[in-house]
């Protein structure tokens, strides 16, 4: 079962879900907004010719950061990753990433197909970024880009949830607030 506002609201004054710097203006009525940050990881298409997912064989990218001010244009047919602004997770509630549709409308893809968010995962999602449009899309650090909904499970899950370090994710930074949220549940 998705939960509605209320119910999103209820969670996360319980503590039951984590979102930084959460705004009750992006509460949707089944779901909450999330807005994009300002670091980008470009596939260098110059040096690798294919790509070998079998023989872990994968390309090379170049992070960029931008600063608030200033855009990101996505070209027609390019795909990039991006990183949200807003931190978040529960122990308790499966979260579902999805578009946005007036984004979706003009052509902007915001996850292809890594849009679960298990039950003890805490992170700065990775947005996988495609421009389907024949024209660039202006993107800039702080719009609103996604959308979270949050499930319930029918049991607790038999197995904790195991991340595995990748070089999108500063896990540093994932188990330091992971251990600041529930402080701050005490």
């Amino acid at each position: 079962m998705i939960l509605s506002d209320t119910d999103i609201r209820k969670a996360i004054k319980k503590g039951e879900i984590t979102i930084t710097d959460f705004d009750p203006k992006r509460v949707q009525p089944a779901s909450y907004d999330i807005l994009l940050g300002n670091k980008f990881f470009l596939t260098e298409t110059h040096i690798d010719d294919y790509i070998d997912p079998h023989r872990k064989k994968f390309p090379k990218v170049r992070e960029i950061r931008i600063k608030e001010s200033e855009r990101f244009v996505l070209h027609p047919g390019v795909s990039v990753l991006a990183w949200s602004r807003d931190y978040f997770g529960s122990d308790k509630y499966l979260i579902q990433l999805s578009g946005k549709s007036s984004l979706a409308r003009i052509g902007l893809i915001v996850h292809n197909t890594a849009g679960i968010v298990n039950p003890g995962d805490y992170l700065n999602i990775t947005l996988e970024l495609y421009n389907l449009n024949n024209i660039p899309i202006i993107l800039r650090p702080g719009m609103e880009i996604a959308q979270l909904t949050f499930s319930t499970l029918s049991s607790e899950p038999g197995k904790e949830y195991q991340h595995q370090q990748t070089k999108y994710v500063d896990e540093r930074k994932r188990v330091k607030r992971k251990a600041q949220a529930r402080t701050k549940k005490k």
